[in-house]
């Protein structure tokens, strides 16, 4: 008896720790119009910032600053001039229905 309800007690436990399996994705954000791309190479949030949302954006965010920061070593320049290249292919290559800023405004790629 104790043996499964140890077992369960796992089982849960380790179901809590996987929440992040379900959470939303990048892609499916983005199709949401949640998030966008923006000049500076980062992600920002356009609509509804749930927790889960800007959670989602840091992460990404994170993610991708530190890549930038390597890219900017490894090519001995700044990390802003890194940024501002990922920024703009980023924005090129949004497809049509997802969000871009640009002018300090969210617009809708058609």
């Amino acid at each position: 008896m104790k043996k499964s309800v140890i077992r369960s007690g796992l089982l849960i436990a380790s179901l809590c720790f996987c929440m992040n399996a379900f959470s939303l994705t990048l892609g499916e954000a983005k199709a949401q119009g949640l998030v966008g791309e923006q000049p500076n190479g980062m992600l920002g949030v356009v609509s509804n910032p749930t927790s889960e949302v800007v959670n989602l954006v840091a992460d990404i965010n994170n993610k991708r600053k530190s890549a930038y920061a390597g890219i900017a070593q490894r090519n001995g320049t700044d990390i802003n001039s890194v940024q501002q290249l990922a920024g703009k292919k980023a924005m090129a290559k949004t497809p049509a229905g997802q969000f871009i800023k640009s002018g300090g405004q969210w617009q809708q790629v058609k």
